[in-house]
């Protein structure tokens, strides 16, 4: 992975590729590349693009903007609390609309998706929000409850829209489910490491490994791995086992407790792994 920020031309000019596309460019001289997330509205917008922008310093590729909800049931309770934190401070969808605009314009080398869940979406109007995250250069949606057989209006929109909706699934899903999810998901297919929510520690292991070699079996997109790394040995481990790895609540954690200069200390560690 390479360390600071590594603005290119070609990443510039590439706002139309793929998702997929892009990752598999992307890959060229790294081990793995890194996925971060963003609880939009918290702590508050102007700490968000501070982490973006320490982000884009320390070549994260791709990062989860987090369109807050109530009842988040795929997150554990540290980004449940900022969830409901960020709504009860009056955090809007469009709030968070324009905020992406902002900073898909003022980090191009970064791949932006939005994930939320999808009453969010259908509040909002489904065929209207993901036309809207098209326009905005949104280039993927994570909707953890939009199951792709009972949300035929998301997925053909974002069909439509060139708008890559991503599935995930866990190490319990069985292998013909996995080879239909393969077939639906788009840009990546989302391996959460283990059942349950965000947030936990996960022991990575053989269990892991076996994991995501059966997934290579049948994925038709590069693979990325989340819930629970939370250390630069993690990432380290996942080396040749996916393309992405996945951070997000480790990473809410250390800014919690560290600020903004351990955000930066830890992004750096995680360098130091590789």
């Amino acid at each position: 992975m390479k360390n600071g920020n590594h603005l290119s031309t070609e990443k510039i000019s590439n706002s139309k590729i793929k998702l997929t596309e892009l990752i598999s460019r992307n890959q060229a001289g790294k081990s793995i590349q890194l996925m971060t997330h963003q609880i939009l509205g918290y702590p508050d917008f102007d700490t968000n693009y501070e982490m973006l922008r320490l982000f884009n310093e320390n070549g994260v590729d791709l990062v989860e903007l987090q369109l807050p909800f109530s009842e988040p049931i795929a997150d554990g309770p540290v980004f449940l609390k900022a969830n409901q934190t960020s709504l009860a401070r009056g955090t809007t969808t469009r709030q968070c609309l324009d905020f992406a605009r902002r900073v898909v314009t003022d980090f191009p080398a970064i791949s932006f998706l939005f994930m939320t869940y999808y009453n969010v979406v259908l509040q909002f109007g489904t065929e209207a929000f993901v036309k809207e995250c098209a326009d905005i250069g949104i280039r993927g949606l994570i909707v953890p409850d939009a199951y792709p057989e009972e949300s035929g209006t998301f997925m053909e929109a974002c069909r439509q829209h060139d708008v890559e909706p991503i599935l995930i699934a866990t190490p319990y899903t069985p292998d013909q489910r996995l080879v239909y999810l393969s077939a639906q998901t788009g840009g990546f297919l989302y391996c959460a490491a283990r059942k349950g929510v965000t947030g936990s520690k996960t022991s990575f292991g053989d269990e892991t490994s076996e994991f995501l070699s059966r997934v290579r079996e049948f994925a038709k997109t590069p693979i990325a791995v989340g819930f629970g790394i939370q250390s630069g040995e993690d990432v380290a481990f996942l080396q040749g086992k996916c393309d992405i790895a996945i951070i997000g609540t480790q990473l809410l954690n250390v800014l919690e407790k560290e600020g903004l200069i351990g955000v930066d200390r830890f992004l750096k560690s995680i360098h130091a792994a590789l």
